[in-house]
């Protein structure tokens, strides 16, 4: 591995968290509204599945288009043009009402249905962190970043039962839905005005012949599997998790958005510990030893009798699937060279999206059988396959860290 890169100033890191909780905070409630919206539009299960599958292909195609092109162009233009498209997506979404131009919309712009950060803007600031932090403490630049986002997911989660207040205050339902896409856009709008502070920043390899070269092959290997994991959690996307908890116990939105909230709180404090169990058993073994609990978790949830059980389960589930977001970041910056890095974290994330993409409509379908809890079960059996492999593939391919 070559030297770390310089540090970047820590007034710049800090927009860049900022802008995260921005991010962070809307996605929070679209995911959430999303579905209540397109409920209330009269679509079937099997149309919400459709636009979700659109949204998670749209963000796969764009993620691979950014990655490309952020080593030859200035990552702060990069930036601006996506938190515009974030403005552009909220003020589309509320004056579509068919489905075929909500899956347009959901195809071009930038919510995310999952609970995962992906997106345009994800590779960019994850290079623009990663080339600002030494290797002792790339680990937990990215812990305090995925902890600032889940926490605004939290908040986010919990503003999505605003609607229901402003319908006591006598709006319509859709009307009071429609609201929320318009906050969506005005976030997108404060993000823009914060990356305009960042100063303009080349890519670490203006002159770089190929955004992958040495590091091809790892980051190829990553990314299939990464897709693997991807396709089962396209099965359980919060959107369509929060669609099971409507259809299955009858919850209520505000319902969902509480549960949701405190889900993502136990997210975000998993990611601190996260980094600190790294450095005692390294970042592979870290991925691998909290996932497969969580998958376990998810399958008993399918089998609940109650809302309170299936809650429960779901609820240990939060505190140990996320943890694996930091250290999964902090490993694919760290065993790639530093020009590599925005093309890595594109292709590492691209086949994430491609194949989530493709889940949300199988599941769907599979909401609609009479056993609803089948997508649990996917998602939890293919995900711990996941584990197993990551684990026998790069149990020896050592970021610069753990080499001493």
């Amino acid at each position: 591995m070559p030297p770390s890169d310089s540090h970047s100033e820590p007034s710049d890191r800090a927009l860049l968290y900022v802008a995260r909780a921005l991010r962070g905070l809307g996605d929070g409630f679209a995911i959430i509204v999303l579905p209540a919206y397109l409920s209330a539009l009269d679509m079937t299960t099997g149309e919400i599945g459709i636009v979700v599958s659109a949204s998670l292909l749209g963000t796969a195609l764009f993620t691979l288009a950014i990655g490309f092109v952020a080593p030859r162009h200035d990552l702060r233009t990069l930036l601006l043009a996506g938190a515009a498209l974030m403005a552009a997506t909220g003020l589309a979404f509320p004056n579509v009402a068919w489905l075929a131009p909500i899956a347009i919309v959901a195809f071009i712009g930038t919510i995310n249905p999952s609970t995962g950060d992906l997106g345009v803007l994800v590779p960019l600031e994850h290079a623009m962190l990663a080339r600002g932090a030494s290797d002792e403490e790339r680990t937990h630049v990215f812990a305090r970043y995925s902890l600032i986002g889940a926490l605004s997911m939290a908040a986010g989660s919990l503003a999505a039962a605003l609607p229901d207040v402003l319908v006591r205050a006598g709006y319509g339902n859709v009307a009071a839905l429609k609201v929320m896409f318009y906050v969506y856009a005005a976030l997108g709008i404060a993000a823009f005005l914060l990356y305009r502070r960042l100063p303009h920043a080349q890519a670490d390899a203006p002159r770089a012949t190929a955004p992958l070269g040495p590091s091809r092959g790892i980051v190829y290997r990553l990314a299939a599997l990464f897709s693997l994991d991807a396709f089962a959690g396209g099965f359980v996307v919060q959107s369509l998790l929060a669609l099971w908890l409507f259809e299955r116990f009858d919850m209520t939105l505000s319902g969902a958005s509480l549960f949701f909230f405190w889900a993502s709180t136990l997210s975000a404090f998993s990611y601190p510990v996260a980094a600190w169990l790294s450095k005692r058993i390294g970042l592979v073994n870290t991925m691998v030893f909290t996932h497969i609990p969580s998958s376990l978790f998810l399958i008993v949830a399918a089998f609940a009798p109650n809302l309170t059980l299936a809650l429960v389960c779901l609820s240990f589930r939060a505190a140990l699937s996320q943890m694996d977001v930091p250290t999964r970041t902090s490993y694919v910056m760290a065993v790639v060279t530093p020009e590599e890095r925005p093309a890595a974290a594109s292709v590492t994330a691209v086949p994430r999206s491609l194949a989530s993409s493709v889940s949300p409509a199988l599941t769907g379908a599979l909401l609609a059988t009479p056993f609803a809890g089948l997508p649990l079960i996917a998602c939890g059996v293919l995900k711990i396959v996941y584990d197993l492999a990551l684990l026998y593939s790069f149990r020896h391919t050592k970021p610069p860290e753990e080499k001493a």
